[in-house]
């Protein structure tokens, strides 16, 4: 399995395909790298020769933000948008949706599956009155 940037990507699927599994790289940014480092994007990830994953590497390592340093910038922003009160860091620390989407339906994704409708009708009551 060929290593790049500390992940190893599928060695039987096309470079286009093997990149995405990068955090941070998505296909129209590995389609962009592959034609970067000329290399056929039909290519099987097994087939490159040392020189091309050499390449590969580093136009990845050295021109776009990946893996821990991504993941690290985006927590950095969540903690300042929260420390400065705005509303999108208040969204973020209630598990809220924070881009504008409705919550009375259609949040589970973000508030998990809370259900929060009644039953129908009214309990009766225990005594009599």
């Amino acid at each position: 399995m060929p290593r790049i940037a500390g992940i190893n990507i599928p060695d039987n699927k096309k470079i286009v395909f093997s990149l995405p599994y990068i955090y941070g790289i998505g296909r129209p940014l590995a389609e962009k790298i592959v034609k970067q480092a000329k290399i056929d994007p039909d290519k099987r990830a097994n087939t490159l020769i040392p020189e091309e994953l050499n390449r590969l590497r580093d136009i990845v390592e050295k021109n776009y933000k990946i893996e821990g340093d991504l993941r690290r910038t985006i927590q950095m922003n969540v903690k300042r948008m929260r420390e400065i009160g705005a509303y999108r860091g208040m969204r973020h620390a209630k598990g809220l949706p924070v881009r504008g989407q409705r919550t009375k339906t259609n949040s589970r994704t973000r508030r998990g599956n809370v259900r929060k409708t009644v039953g129908s009708g009214r309990k009766k009551s225990s005594e009599k009155t």
